[in-house]
């Protein structure tokens, strides 16, 4: 059946190649992408629905009111067990992943990613984990573009664009919004492409938003009562709220980054979940509000109801402005520890809801606040705008909170103070973190791709690639007859001198040794460890090319010796690492 399959594809592959232009085929290629990822949508919604709808039976059937604070951990616990048994390896998270595959994996994602994040973020989010589908999905539509790539045999620039056509169809997809999803990819997933390369991207976006309206309805994510009108008067609110914004988006990040370091500590997946799941079960009991994806308490929060504030069972007579304020900044601080606990725990998700969720809550009490000093603003425009700060400081991608809160929202009046706080809060933001949480990690590794085209297509370029092995080596207790052997052998001007188990020990030049070849009384009384060179600069096959093409830059090596292990490998040399950059420079730059 396999070798049927791989005749069925190679034909397939023929035909193509001779039917149809890169081009066209890229856009074919789109359209199923969007389809697929968009179906993929539909499931994952409905996956929680229905995990939803199981919770809320066994909550109803049994007489223990609190029995629901331990849904997270049987949602987390089925999810490791499925993680476990049938993938049997971290699954990670969704976008960190995507930006990983992208820099390092030329691209190629494991099959598995097209289904295991599905199940796995369904059981999480269904039985209440404190975080959201996005991220699980990004990966699920990353996972399908590149594998439908792979098979198609598609080289690096061409499953790179279908990787970014599974991550807008998935935004569209889940949140209904084909705009934002494209200003997420280019924003958030960095991929820098000509004006030839984006139709894939909004036919992909189209395909899939469609196809989410056709199983989901057309029907707003969020639902806005009334969106009062814009007043200049309002401005100094707005940047007062984008400041606030910031600060809490740092707050989040931080606290969530910290979390991930501390369960990391903990030895076993079992103490993480006892950890984690115990942490979680508090803070929903405490604050019920933050149990699951916090949409329903976002869509109050947006119509100015605050019921959802009360119904911890300590908070009943709470109802004063003071009792409120209180009880809201407490979730606001809280969220981060529900959201690191759920990941914490084993959990799998996205930290898209709970920006999402953070501003609503931030934007609704700001409007409190001022109301109080009868300053009479809409409940609803703060909450949805706190939104677009929240989720802009979160991600660091101001412009996709813009287009995606006027998109699921409806809020198109507001566009100006969407760009207001999400433009303060960004900033704020990266006053203390230059990169967003997906990032950071990576930025680390030096495994992140920019908006900086040399840094990307050096981080792009693999140093395995680059060696070259046609040096020639001798040992280092050879003698000068030896070396005047192996020098009449080499079209290089430096040999390597090596142990007897190929260890590197040091090189040496032609220049400088030259003036003893000719003296053949000195053949058998000097030794080449005697006249090799230790360089200052070597190079291990795990080093990143960013860091080769630096010693280069400063310094005057033409040839630098890689070792692995202290083993020699090989040489990689000025000229080809700049080579190689020239030529993928071109190659990304070309416009089809």
């Amino acid at each position: 059946m396999k070798t049927y399959c791989n005749k069925l594809a190679k034909r397939l592959l023929i035909w193509r190649v001779r039917k149809i232009s890169d081009k066209n085929f890229m856009l074919i290629l789109a359209v199923i992408v969007g389809i697929a990822v968009g179906l993929a949508a539909v499931l994952i919604k409905n996956s929680v629905h229905f995990v939803r709808e199981v919770a809320i039976f066994l909550n109803n059937k049994y007489s223990f009111s609190y029995i629901y604070i331990f849904f997270p951990a049987i949602g987390i616990g089925l999810t490791l067990l499925f993680v476990n048994i049938f993938i049997k390896k971290k699954l990670g998270h969704g976008i960190p992943m995507v930006l990983y595959s992208i820099s390092k994996e030329r691209g190629k994602i494991e099959k598995h990613n097209m289904f295991s994040r599905i199940v796995a973020s369904s059981l999480t989010v269904g039985f209440g984990g404190s975080v959201g589908l996005e991220g699980p999905i990004v990966g699920t539509g990353s996972a399908i573009g590149s594998n439908i790539g792979q098979f198609f045999r598609l080289n690096y620039r061409q499953l790179i664009l279908l990787i970014g056509c599974g991550c807008t169809g998935a935004i569209a997809a889940i949140f209904k919004a084909p705009i934002a999803a494209i200003v997420f990819t280019l924003e958030v997933i960095m991929i820098d492409l000509t004006m030839g390369s984006l139709m894939p991207l909004l036919v992909a976006s189209i395909s899939a938003a469609l196809t989410s309206y056709l199983f989901l309805g057309q029907n707003y994510v969020y639902h806005v009562a009334n969106i009062d009108p814009f007043f200049l008067k309002d401005v100094p609110l707005y940047i007062l709220l984008g400041i606030i914004a910031g600060l809490l988006s740092t707050y989040f990040s931080k606290l969530y980054l910290w979390q991930g370091k501390q369960y990391a500590k903990l030895k076993t997946k079992r103490a993480r979940f006892i950890v984690g799941v115990t942490i979680l079960g508090v803070l929903i009991f405490l604050f019920p509000s933050l149990y699951g994806e916090g949409y329903e308490v976002i869509n109050l929060a947006l119509h100015g109801d605050i019921s959802y504030i009360f119904d911890g069972v300590f908070y009943s007579q709470w109802q004063s402005f003071l009792g409120i304020c209180i009880i809201i900044i407490l979730i606001l601080l809280t969220k981060a520890f529900a959201t690191g606990a759920t990941f914490g725990a084993g959990g799998t998700g996205g930290i898209f809801a709970p920006s999402l969720f953070l501003g609503a809550n931030l934007g609704f009490l700001f409007a409190h606040v001022a109301n109080s000093m009868k300053l009479n603003i809409s409940h609803g425009n703060f909450a949805l705008v706190g939104m677009a700060g929240l989720m802009a400081g979160v991600i660091h991608a101001p412009l996709t909170a813009i287009f995606l809160i006027a998109e699921i929202t409806g809020g198109y009046e507001l566009f100006i103070p969407l760009m207001i706080v999400s433009t303060i809060s960004f900033f704020v933001v990266r006053i203390f973190m230059p990169k967003s949480v997906y990032a950071i990690l990576l930025a680390e590794r030096g495994e992140l791709l920019t908006h900086n085209a040399d840094s990307n297509m050096l981080t792009l370029m693999r140093t395995e690639s680059l060696i070259e092995k046609n040096f020639l080596t001798i040992n280092e207790n050879a003698k000068l007859k030896d070396l005047t052997k192996v020098i009449s052998r080499s079209s290089r001007a430096v040999y390597v001198v090596v142990d007897d188990d190929n260890y590197f020990k040091g090189l040496v030049w032609l220049d400088h040794v030259k003036h003893l070849m000719f003296k053949t009384e000195l053949y058998d009384s000097v030794y080449v460890r005697d006249l090799m060179d230790i360089p200052k600069y070597t190079v291990n096959t795990n080093m990143d090319v960013k860091d080769i093409a630096e010693i280069f830059e400063n310094s005057n090596y033409f040839n630098l010796p890689v070792v692995d292990e202290g083993k020699y490998v090989g040489f990689v040399s000025r000229a080809k690492v700049f080579t190689t950059y020239r030529e993928m420079l071109k190659k990304f730059s070309h416009d089809e």
